[in-house]
C-alpha cells in the first residue's frame, strides 16, 4: 500500500491520530489533531475515507479536504463539525509521530523542519495563512478560530500544556461524543415520530 499522509500517533501512548494542521498560526511547534479512537465507528470510517482519498492525499493540510467533506448525518463540513464537538486537540509537534507506513515513523517536529528546509523558509511560514490561495479552510474561519478555542477548552487544556493526551482527556472527549450522539439519536427519533407515529398495539379486554 502507498504511503499515507496526515496519519500519525502519539509518542507516549501510540494512540492513532489524524493530523488536521501540522502547525498553527503563531505556534509552529503545535499541531491540531483528531484522536481517531474518540470517534464513533461511523465518523471514524468517514474520516479515514477522506484521509485515504485523492483529495486527502493531495491536500497540503488534511483540514483542506475535511472542509470540503461532510459526515453522513449533516451537510456541514466535517472540519466544522469536529471543531464544534471539541474533537480537535492541540498537541506539541514533538509528541506526534507521523507513520506513513508500517515500517516508517518520523516526529512531526522533524518532518516540519525538513519541509521548511526544503522550501528555504522558516517553520512559522509553513502555517496556512488567512486568505491563502492554497486552501479554502479560511472560509469557515477555522485556521484562526480553532487553535484558541481548543486551547481554552477544559477537555484539552492539559494536553495543550503538556503535549500529551491523557486518559482523562480522552475520557472527557468520549463523554462529549456520547452526549452528542445521544442528542442526535433523540432528534432523529422525534423526527421519525413526526413523519410516522409509532402505532400502539391494542390490548383486548379480558373476559371472565
Amino acid at each position: 500500500m502507498a504511503d499515507l499522509k496526515h496519519v500519525g500517533r502519539l509518542v507516549s501512548s501510540k494512540r492513532k491520530v489524524a493530523v488536521a494542521f501540522r502547525t498553527l498560526p503563531g505556534d509552529p511547534y503545535s499541531a491540531l489533531v483528531i484522536p481517531t479512537e474518540s470517534l464513533s465507528d461511523r465518523d471514524h470510517d468517514a474520516l479515514i475515507r477522506v484521509v485515504e482519498s485523492n483529495a486527502g492525499q493531495t491536500a497540503y493540510e488534511l483540514a483542506e479536504a475535511l472542509d470540503r467533506a461532510s459526515l453522513p448525518e449533516t451537510s456541514d463540513s466535517m472540519l466544522n463539525v469536529f471543531h464544534k464537538r471539541g474533537v480537535l486537540v492541540k498537541i506539541s509537534t514533538k509528541d506526534i509521530e507521523m507513520v506513513p507506513n508500517a515500517s516508517t515513523s518520523i516526529l512531526l517536529s522533524e518532518l516540519n523542519q525538513v519541509i521548511a528546509d526544503q522550501r528555504g523558509i522558516g517553520l512559522e511560514d509553513l502555517t496556512v495563512k488567512p486568505n491563502s490561495n492554497t486552501t479554502q479552510v479560511q472560509e469557515v474561519g477555522t485556521v484562526s478560530d480553532i487553535p484558541s478555542s481548543t486551547a481554552d477548552a477544559p477537555q484539552t487544556a492539559q494536553s495543550a500544556d503538556t503535549g500529551v493526551l491523557s486518559d482523562e482527556d480522552l475520557a472527557s472527549q468520549y463523554r462529549s461524543q456520547a452526549d452528542s450522539l445521544f442528542k442526535e439519536a433523540k432528534r432523529l427519533r422525534e423526527e421519525a415520530e413526526t413523519l410516522s407515529p409509532t402505532k400502539k398495539k391494542s390490548v383486548g379486554k379480558k373476559t371472565t
